[in-house]
């Protein structure tokens, strides 16, 4: 099993971010051995109980969800992704690559190659909204009590994401 790297982001300009879970970065899920990385990413997101599955790419403009944590499996190609708002991190990003990002996190495509492909989805029960003007104080409460998801995406109940997302809760 794969650690993920842990990337805290406070609010950046508008963009809220959230107030104490990290971005969890998983890389190079697959060795390059996958021949249809999206496909498997898909699988294994349904098999965590993760929903609303779609496959597209990521919008070119700074935004962030209010009502869902979301994971971003990067199935194709590969991108510079700015997350955590305007004054965030950039992160390139290739096939075999997977974030968890939890609500309230700003996320944006910089640059992608032409084959960039993302699987993405949600927690059982959370829908994603797209914001992209500054949250207000109901939504900074519900980004902050959005209930922490039963699995992890990429290796469910057992996968670091409850740990490291439980123990930021506790901060």
């Amino acid at each position: 099993m794969k650690q993920p790297e842990t990337l805290f982001f406070p609010p950046s300009e508008w963009v809220p971010n959230h107030p104490f879970l990290p971005v969890l970065v998983y890389r190079d899920l697959f060795g390059g051995k996958e021949e249809d990385p999206a496909r498997a990413f898909e699988g294994m997101f349904h098999d965590a109980g993760w929903q609303g599955l779609w496959r597209n790419g990521v919008f070119s403009y700074q935004h962030y969800h209010v009502g869902a944590h979301e994971v971003l499996g990067i199935a194709g190609g590969k991108a510079e992704l700015l997350i955590g708002g305007p004054e965030g991190a950039a992160l390139d990003v290739r096939s075999g690559d997977c974030l968890v990002l939890p609500a309230g996190t700003g996320h944006k495509r910089m640059s992608a190659s032409d084959d960039f492909l993302v699987v993405g989805g949600y927690p059982p029960g959370q829908h994603a909204d797209i914001e992209t003007q500054a949250a207000t104080l109901g939504e900074l409460k519900i980004i902050a009590t959005l209930p922490i998801p039963a699995s992890d995406p990429v290796y469910g109940i057992a996968g670091p994401l409850l740990s490291l997302w439980r123990e930021g809760a506790t901060r």
